[in-house]
């Protein structure tokens, strides 16, 4: 009788282990990433949705305040930056998965700064010669101590030795997401923003882009990162998607090149 007992305990406390796995599965993971994924990511989560019946909800913000959110405990499972610093920093702090606890952030895409502008707007067409024009008096950048976009806004600003000229124009923005509203909403007359907010359906019908030059900002690198917690296989199962060369060739029709 005393075997059967410990036989059902035995079973019971499986079940119960095989059924909260199951159900940490089915709630799905959280995402944070970095705001120029906010075009480009919603559909990629909903194919891998469809592929493995994993639910997976993003929650976009700068990548610095994303990376405080997850130091102070924050329940994601998988890190989407801008950048590779951010990621580095949450791997320094304890809070990548085991089976990175002594790595690098994962490169999943490289991001392009373009200069964006109203069909309405004062130059036409859109060329860097904008930002010197006595036509523009505000100009749209991210914040770059909290985003990686607007770092790379700020060294090509400086890179083109227009940084005392334009300084009085800025009007910086919480994230690049937030720049593309500025911009879009007539707040900045022309703005520096991702290729992923330019391309999106709404912006190319409102504006125009050109790149910026690529040579006067460092690579726009995004790194990712799975994070320590439950459902640490599932957030792997995504990365392992966001790598493969399918989304890899989606990422690029949307504005995020293949990683270096």
């Amino acid at each position: 009788m005393l075997k059967v007992i410990s036989y059902l305990q035995t079973f019971s406390i499986t079940a119960l282990l095989c059924f909260t796995a199951t159900a940490s599965a089915q709630q799905g993971i959280q995402v944070a990433a970095a705001a120029d994924l906010a075009p480009v990511l919603p559909p990629i989560l909903a194919e891998f949705k469809a592929k493995t019946g994993i639910e997976a909800k993003a929650s976009f913000a700068s990548s610095a305040t994303l990376a405080t959110q997850i130091d102070n405990g924050g329940p994601f499972d998988l890190f989407l930056s801008a950048d590779m610093s951010f990621p580095q920093r949450v791997i320094d702090e304890g809070h990548g998965a085991s089976s990175q606890s002594n790595a690098k952030p994962v490169p999943y895409a490289q991001g392009t700064l373009v200069l964006w502008e109203r069909k309405d707007g004062p130059v036409h067409p859109i060329t860097i010669d904008a930002l010197t024009s006595p036509a523009i008096s505000s100009i749209a950048v991210a914040n770059p101590e909290h985003a990686p976009y607007g770092r790379a806004a700020r060294a090509a600003i400086e890179n083109l030795h227009l940084n005392q000229q334009l300084q009085p124009k800025l009007r910086v923005a919480e994230n690049i997401a937030q720049t593309a509203q500025f911009v879009e909403s007539g707040n900045a007359q022309i703005g520096l923003i991702s290729l992923t907010s330019a391309k999106t359906e709404r912006l190319q019908s409102e504006g125009d882009y050109i790149e910026i030059p690529q040579s006067s900002y460092s690579p726009i690198l995004q790194g990712a990162v799975v994070l320590k917690g439950k459902n640490e296989a599932e957030a792997q199962k995504l990365l392992d998607f966001l790598l493969s060369k399918p989304v890899e060739d989606e990422l690029a029709q949307r504005g995020l090149k293949a990683p270096l």
